[in-house]
């Protein structure tokens, strides 16, 4: 696996970026791939390290150690194929994964992991490059057909597994485009959407049929597709966001990021915004509330539409700078972490409370704030407020959006409002009926619906066939 020694004759080195000033003034990705000498190298680093917690640590069980060694030998099309046999769209996952398996990497306990994520991503890349990346054909057709509704990754996954397996398989989308929240979520600076486009074009290729403007439960409707086939994958994501329960909340300049961020994917990729307010971070300035990855994308959106100012405020306290090996290795740790958006000029703030929003002439000109200690308890005389002209919240999503869709098919739900499912057979309270991804486990990674989409399509198989020779 790799070379013997080369973890002890070489340091990590990884993929850099633009300098802030340059990346902002578009919506470009900005990363500098390593070259083909320092890949080989980096990936000579993948030790014989016995167990490959990496392993454990990928939600796809991509077989980590085996594409490094293939890819220090320069064998590139080996290394390809053995990491689509495991993930679907790694140009996906090797752009917009945090990368558990990094922290897993036995070389973390040193604080040098296998750059494991730049390498995926650069074997994907070359293997688009080269033409090696094409549609795979089941001659071999089952006469079964399956409806996926949402075209995220879960969605898209599970729809191009059943394809090769020889099913019919349409997927319905209710936005324009396919994607879900790669298209209309993450910004265009972190993974530009020809990527999307290109995948969309070898599923329709593998039989893969997409249905756009097509909203189930609104304009479509849930008997029709029941009517139409032989079982229902529902993919969807976790819609439905936090709310910030303060005086004030319904001031102009107050929104939701997944109110913001779509629109400004829509910008880039020329599709129209539709009838309602635009949002514009331009000369503001910007509060966002939430420190996780929502909130990133929307510093970095605010600072290329012409912020004059970005704090970020989150509830929790300052994590530490490192984490304690002997406690948190191979799992992921919770320590502080710079988004490379955060890096572009955000003020970060933690421990702290939105108490109230202000404003003149409805609209917000300031938020009031007290500082909280371990409890979440407000913390006596911490009470300031910061100027604000427009407001962007994302505390996350609490689960999916439940009108029509879900209500109509009457499905059970868990004690968190996700559409009740185990991972032993996906299946739904309505047989035949399957859910997988953000619609089945809540909010999560793009990794993570990868994975479910995969052993979704897997059970519908096996429910349909009797037997499946697809993996688990």
């Amino acid at each position: 696996m790799g070379k013997a020694t080369g973890f002890l004759e070489l340091d990590r080195k990884d993929r850099s970026y633009l300098p802030p000033e340059e990346r902002v003034q578009n919506f470009r990705e900005f990363t500098v791939p390593l070259g083909e000498k320092d890949l080989r190298a980096q990936a000579s680093r993948c030790m014989d390290c016995g167990v490959p917690y990496c392993h454990n640590g990928c939600p796809v069980n991509n077989q980590i150690p085996d594409w490094n060694d293939l890819v220090y030998t320069a064998d590139w099309q080996a290394a390809l194929s053995n990491l689509h046999s495991t993930n679907n769209f790694p140009e996906f996952t090797g752009r917009i994964c945090p990368a558990p398996c990094e922290a897993s990497c036995t070389l973390n306990i040193d604080d040098n992991p296998v750059t494991i994520k730049s390498i995926e991503c650069a074997i994907v890349d070359r293997g688009w490059e080269n033409g090696w990346i094409v549609p795979h054909i089941n001659p071999n057709k089952t006469g079964k057909s399956i409806g996926v509704v949402g075209a995220g990754p879960a969605g898209m996954a599970a729809a191009q597994q059943l394809a090769r397996a020889g099913h019919d398989v349409h997927i319905y989308e209710k936005n324009a485009k396919a994607g879900g929240l790669l298209r209309y979520g993450i910004p265009d600076f972190k993974m530009e959407k020809h990527g999307i486009d290109r995948r969309v074009e070898q599923m329709q290729a593998e039989g893969v049929s997409f249905h756009y403007d097509a909203h189930i439960g609104v304009n479509v409707s849930v008997e029709d597709l029941q009517t139409k086939h032989d079982a229902l994958i529902l993919s969807g994501g976790s819609e439905v966001p936090r709310d910030l329960p303060v005086e004030g909340r319904d001031l102009d300049g107050v929104h939701y990021a997944m109110d913001f961020l779509p629109q400004q994917n829509r910008r880039v990729g020329q599709e129209p915004l539709g009838d309602g307010e635009q949002i514009l971070a331009e000369g503001k300035h910007v509060i966002v509330i939430g420190g996780g990855d929502t909130g990133s994308d929307c510093i970095g959106t605010s600072f290329r539409q012409g912020a004059l100012s970005v704090t970020q405020l989150e509830i929790m306290p300052m994590p530490p700078e490192k984490e304690n090996k002997g406690l948190t290795w191979p799992d992921w740790p919770l320590k502080m972490r710079t988004s490379s958006s955060q890096e572009e000029g955000a003020i970060r703030d933690f421990s702290v409370m939105t108490t109230g929003v202000k404003g003149e002439d409805g609209k917000v000109t300031a938020i009031s704030c007290t500082k909280v200690d371990d409890t979440m308890q407000p913390v006596a005389g911490s009470e300031f407020e910061l100027k604000a002209d427009l407001v962007l919240l994302a505390m996350g999503f609490i689960h999916p959006v439940h009108d029509g869709l879900v209500e109509q098919l009457q499905l059970q739900k868990d004690p968190r409002g996700n559409v009740a499912a185990d991972t032993a057979t996906y299946e739904s309270s309505q047989a035949g009926v399957f859910a997988c991804g953000d619609m089945r486990r809540g909010q999560s990674l793009v990794v993570w619906a990868i994975r479910e989409g995969r052993q979704c399509a897997r059970e519908v198989d096996l429910f349909l066939m009797g037997e499946t020779v697809l993996p688990r």
